[in-house]
């Protein structure tokens, strides 16, 4: 098997957990086609014969991209990662013990319009995930998708593999989703993570599409549009979310946002918070401040800030008590992943650092040390 092109530059500490909440898998039409229904299971091998780019398949997961191209940071570095073998391979030599798997190609499922064929598809990714990634206690993790495009099924799924002992998160695709996640449609998909113990993880990508936030048409260049479309597409949702309650009506739902750097949500703590001292009637439904809600949630590190001095991100933690709600993630194997050692460089105190390496996500996603480190 070749190799990550990453071997020797583990940084951790013989002492040091790292749980990476956010890696990616690489699904195809070809490899979910065996694990999906008919009629469904024909156009996945019709769409197995369609050339593909990167991240870029017509039917599957198209990308709307009217941008020049220039070449991707990483140099020859590979950036998909095909087997659970390869997988285990590349995290040891980042130094990852557990990395918890995400598609590919699918981050952008919500952008499809037939609800049947995205809900074939999600229980065909959702098995393929299962059966050819979770086999082995061997740090690799999962997040199954919940179809946003019917609820009740979602809710079927998460019921379906609630007791798998590697599935420990429900993925929730926010690229162009509508409505947005607050809208009560989605109650039933988050009264089963509730009830099942699983976290919800509020995952983006870069998409222009009609629906706020991504109408990002108005922008000609790619530095402004990926700039834009994760972290407010993360803000959006969280907003929406907050105005009909969702963290008050359920109350021990676990809710994290992935892929859209941190240094966003003092801002938007803030900004609810002075809404809601104006505004107040008309969200009865919270009955505390929104950043008293925004503390319990949980953020991913990916792409993370990197200010001129270091020392702003350690301040930047402490304003919305990041240091027991962050998580490191490094969206390996994309073409800007974050190497922990980019993390390990803010200068924060040691169980600060522990923390957002790992005890924070073992925490979320309620995982066991490993054996390696049981003793710590």
């Amino acid at each position: 098997m070749k190799s990550s092109t990453l071997a020797g530059r583990a940084p951790r500490k013989d002492d040091l957990l790292i749980v990476d909440v956010d890696v990616h898998a690489h699904e195809t039409p070809a490899a979910l086609a065996p694990y999906c229904e008919m009629p469904w299971r024909k156009t996945l091998e019709h769409l197995a014969t369609v050339p593909a780019r990167y991240l870029d398949i017509p039917g599957f997961a198209p990308s709307i991209g009217l941008w020049p191209s220039f070449p991707q940071s990483g140099g020859d570095r590979r950036n998909t990662v095909t087997s659970a073998a390869q997988m285990r391979q590349d995290l040891d030599d980042l130094g990852v013990d557990i990395g918890v798997i995400f598609p590919d190609h699918l981050l952008s499922h919500a952008g499809l319009k037939q609800t049947d064929y995205a809900v074939a598809l999600a229980r065909a990714y959702n098995r393929w995930l299962v059966e050819e990634w979770l086999t082995q206690d061997n740090g690799l993790k999962g997040a199954i998708i919940a179809p946003h495009h019917d609820p009740e099924a979602a809710a079927a799924e998460i019921r379906k593999y609630a007791a798998h002992p590697h599935v420990v998160a429900v993925y929730l695709p926010t690229c162009v989703v509508e409505p947005l996640y607050g809208h009560r449609r989605y109650d039933p998909t988050f009264a089963a993570a509730q009830a099942a113990g699983l976290p919800v993880m509020l995952h983006s990508v870069t998409l222009v599409h009609p629906n706020f936030p991504f109408n990002l048409q108005g922008y000609e260049t790619m530095f402004a549009t990926h700039l834009l479309a994760h972290p407010l597409a993360l803000i959006a949702n969280l907003v929406s979310m907050m105005e009909t309650g969702v963290p008050e009506r359920f109350p021990d739902l676990k809710i994290c946002f992935t892929e859209g750097g941190i240094a966003w949500v003092p801002w938007i703590m803030l900004r609810m918070d002075k809404e809601y001292a104006e505004r107040r009637r008309e969200v009865p439904i919270l009955k505390d401040r929104p950043s008293r809600y925004v503390r319990k949630m949980y953020f991913a590190t990916q792409p993370i800030e990197e200010p001129e001095h270091l020392g702003d991100m350690a301040t930047l933690l402490t304003l919305f008590g990041g240091e027991d709600s962050v998580l490191f993630a490094s969206d390996w194997p994309h073409h800007d992943f974050d190497h922990p050692n980019k993390v390990l460089q803010i200068p924060v105190a040691d169980h600060v650092r522990r923390k957002i390496m790992g005890e924070n996500a073992l925490k979320l996603l309620k995982l066991t040390r490993p054996v390696r480190l049981a003793a710590e």
